[in-house]
Order: C-alpha cells, then sequence, then structure tokens
C-alpha cells in the first residue's frame, strides 16, 4: 500500500504525551533524550508530566508537539523499517516533522528551526490582541468576502466543511458577527494565544528569514508538500521561502491532502499527539484508509 505520512500541528498537544514510547521504544527514548540536551531543559518532563498551562504555551507546545511526533515515528520505524511514504506533509508546526521525515534536515535542526519559530511567534501574539474563529459548513467565497471586508485573513482551509479565521479581535468580532448575517451559524471563537497564520504574525515570519537561511536545510528524499503552497517544493530556496511565508500564510491542508492522493497516495498515517487531521480526512475523503500513530497502543494495533 502506498502510505503519507501527516503530522499533528498546534492544538494536539496532552500531558503525558509520547511518555509511554519513550518507556517503550529505545528509538523514542533517544528523540526525547536529544531534545533535552540540545534546548538545555527538559522538554520530556514537560510533555510527560505538565502542567497543561505550561504544555499550552507556544514556546513549549510547538518544539513539545514536534519531538512527541518525531519519538512516534521513531517508534514506528522500529517496527516498520520497510514502510517509506510516498510524501509528507504536516500542519503548520507539523510541516517541520514532515521535513525531518524526508531527510530535509537532522532531528536537532528542525528542532532549533521550531524552537526559534515559537520564540518569535510568541513574541508576536504578546505585541498583539488577536484571536481565530472556525467557520463550520460555510462557503469559501463568502468568507473570503467577509475576511477582506473586516481586514482579516484566512488562517487554514482544513476540509471541505471547515475553515479557519484569524487577525485582530475587534476585527474577528465583526467578521463573526457578519458570517452570523450571511447565515453560517456555526462560527466558533477558538481558545488560542494569538492571531496565528494572518497578517499579526507577519513580523515573526519576517524574522523567521534570516534564520531559515543559516539552517542546514537539503532536497528531502520524499515529497514535502507544504503549507503555503500546497505543493513540494523544486528548491531549497523555495522551501526556506515557504517555510517564512507559511507563518502569516494560509495552511492549505485540503488541497495538500487531496493532491497527495491523487499523487498515488493510499492510506494516510498521522502521528503526533491525538487524531485532529485523520478526522480531517474523514471529512475531506472519507472512504480513504488513515490510522494514527499516537501512542504505543495505536502502534501495536497497526498492521501493514
Amino acid at each position: 500500500m502506498k502510505d503519507f505520512f501527516v503530522f499533528s500541528g498546534q492544538g494536539a498537544q496532552t500531558v503525558g504525551m509520547g511518555r509511554d514510547f519513550s518507556e517503550n521504544s529505545a528509538a523514542a527514548r533517544a528523540i526525547f533524550q536529544e531534545a533535552d540536551a540540545v534546548l538545555g531543559y527538559s522538554l520530556s518532563d514537560i510533555c510527560f508530566n505538565g502542567p497543561a498551562e505550561k504544555l499550552t504555551e507556544t514556546r513549549y507546545c510547538q518544539v513539545a508537539i514536534y519531538t512527541m511526533s518525531c519519538a512516534a515515528l521513531a517508534a514506528f520505524r522500529e517496527r516498520f523499517p520497510e514502510i517509506r511514504p510516498i510524501g509528507c506533509a504536516g500542519l503548520s508546526l507539523g510541516e517541520y516533522a514532515a521535513f525531518y521525515a524526508a531527510g530535509a534536515f537532522s532531528f536537532a535542526d528542525g528542532l532549533k528551526l521550531l524552537a526559534k519559530r515559537a520564540e518569535l511567534m510568541d513574541a508576536a501574539c504578546r505585541a498583539e490582541s488577536g484571536g481565530m474563529a472556525s467557520v463550520l459548513g460555510g462557503d469559501a467565497v463568502v468568507i473570503r468576502e467577509v475576511c477582506e471586508q473586516c481586514g482579516i485573513d484566512v488562517a487554514n482551509y482544513n476540509n471541505p466543511g471547515q475553515i479557519v479565521i484569524s487577525g485582530e479581535k475587534n476585527k474577528l468580532a465583526e467578521a463573526v458577527a457578519a458570517l452570523k448575517e450571511r447565515g453560517m451559524r456555526k462560527v466558533i471563537v477558538l481558545n488560542v494565544a494569538g492571531a496565528f497564520h494572518s497578517r499579526l504574525m507577519q513580523s515573526a515570519g519576517d524574522a523567521l528569514k534570516p534564520v531559515l537561511a543559516d539552517a542546514a536545510i537539503q532536497m528531502p528524499e520524499i515529497p514535502v508538500w507544504q503549507n503555503f503552497s500546497a505543493a513540494p517544493a523544486t528548491s531549497v530556496a523555495e522551501i526556506r521561502d515557504n517555510l517564512a511565508r507559511q507563518v502569516a500564510g494560509s495552511v492549505r491542508w485540503e488541497e495538500c491532502v487531496r493532491a497527495m492522493v491523487a499523487a498515488g497516495g493510499e492510506r494516510m498515517i498521522e502521528f503526533g499527539p491525538g487524531n485532529v487531521l485523520t478526522g480531517l480526512m474523514r471529512r475531506t475523503i472519507s472512504e480513504l484508509p488513515t490510522a494514527n500513530i499516537n501512542s504505543m497502543e495505536t502502534l501495536q494495533a497497526f498492521h501493514n
């Protein structure tokens, strides 16, 4: 079966994540140990023991999800070394785990990049009063129109029935009211630290450019569908540019997964905490087989 690997984004974190991998897989344990050594503090302790408030902070959350996702992949590879994906993708910060899985950089180099990204995004969140809302069952054209009128942005195109909007809190409230007036009843304001993937993150995206320019990145061995372009890059310069632009740009997730299926993908395997991406796939291409590797239990239940 032709598999494609996908990796979790922010919001999937949960206290205790990865502990069973670390206890039962030498390869996964080595990932957590390397993360602690690179970061200079015990990220594994935050993942395994919390507290939840700390794990939810952007600067810890992004590196924690990346590390747990890479540990899940390490445990999987230990058990199924013969499974090679035809493509990879990750939701927002998950794109870094996708590039690691595809061989574009080492685990440590990806972790350092993501730690810097999280720090810059955290600073951008503190500088502005931003928020996000999920629009369920709305028309994409109408949603874009309302966002434009209100001076906010579309953050995520997640699946045919879910689009996330993002921007300054007062303008977001205007957009939520306008969308409800246009007949969209299910508009849910999200509990997030800021306006991710919106113009309010532009300063973070710009500051990330020189960091990416100095990073050791090579062309991946496996194509990675990037959030910003919904396509694999053709050069390292394009990878860097897309990663920088992704911070304030829309995440074109639905297009990414459809493109991987069009490229021959027959099964999606999600690595990392939770099962958000599996749920999104069920509402995008419901008949496509999916699997989650988010615990030793799910790993043991997996069969090729």
